[in-house]
């Protein structure tokens, strides 16, 4: 059984010096890869360290929306070189986020358009962030013409599921889902073949390790519940998302 952790933030102090541990035991739970996701040009570089060192790391790059009004002059040809690297598979992690606004949604909406646009020129899919802000984020995939992506750690009920998969963008799943109920309906209406599974480490802890720190072993635990949930079996969650990530991230196959 193959798992694939689409969405972990694994360079982070909080893995700093047990790094080989984290990798090998998310590879004795069935996690052949990880994408780790950066949130600027800085962390995104992290990831891409992170992916030359280890076979089964692939980076994501981007600027999150906490992070949009700190974005340099310039930024997305910095990022653009970085869409060259063999292992980076995605333009990410970006979005909106109006429950924190660090940033301001002017500043997040143009560094969100911004990267969706470039997201769709150069034919990368794009790893989106989306808290309290549904319809701004789905304007904007429909007004960048991108069909392709996902909408990380779902957190948003079955309407906006229903239309985001419309887009042509899927769903990816953390471990909230073992502890929030009102994602259950989601989870258990939408079809396998839309959906992934990640743990955003290291946030997000599953049952039963909430309260610890989140680590992409666990995703073992988010696929679970999908079966459980379904009432299908963990192969054919583990089978099923994994072939989406593939389909979605072509360049996990290098």
């Amino acid at each position: 059984m193959i798992l694939i952790d689409t969405h972990a933030h694994i360079y982070y102090d909080d893995y700093s010096g047990r790094m080989d541990d984290v990798i090998q035991a998310a590879a004795d739970n069935g996690v052949e890869k990880i994408i780790s996701v950066g949130v600027d040009l800085a962390t995104s570089e992290e990831c891409i360290k992170l992916s030359e060192k280890y076979p089964s790391v692939y980076a994501a790059c981007g600027y999150h929306p906490h992070e949009a009004a700190k974005a340099p002059r310039g930024y997305l040809y910095e990022l653009e070189e970085f869409y060259t690297h063999t292992k980076v598979v995605a333009v990410g992690e970006i979005g909106l986020d109006y429950h924190y606004n660090f940033s301001e949604p002017r500043d997040q909406k143009k560094v969100y358009l911004e990267q969706l646009e470039m997201a769709s020129s150069l034919d990368l899919p794009a790893v989106v962030h989306c808290r309290q802000s549904d319809d701004d984020i789905l304007s904007g995939i429909q007004q960048s013409g991108h069909s392709y992506g996902v909408i990380h750690c779902f957190a948003s009920d079955l309407d906006f599921a229903n239309s985001i998969l419309k887009t042509g963008f899927c769903i990816s799943f953390t471990g909230i889902i073992t502890f929030v109920k009102e994602l259950e309906e989601v989870v258990k209406t939408i079809p396998l073949d839309k959906m992934m599974v990640e743990t955003d480490s290291p946030y997000l802890s599953p049952k039963p390790h909430r309260g610890k720190k989140n680590e992409p072993a666990y995703v073992m635990h988010v696929a679970e519940k999908i079966a459980n949930l379904k009432e299908i079996s963990l192969e054919e969650v583990a089978n099923t998302t994994t072939e989406t990530a593939y389909n979605l991230f072509a360049k996990l196959k290098n």
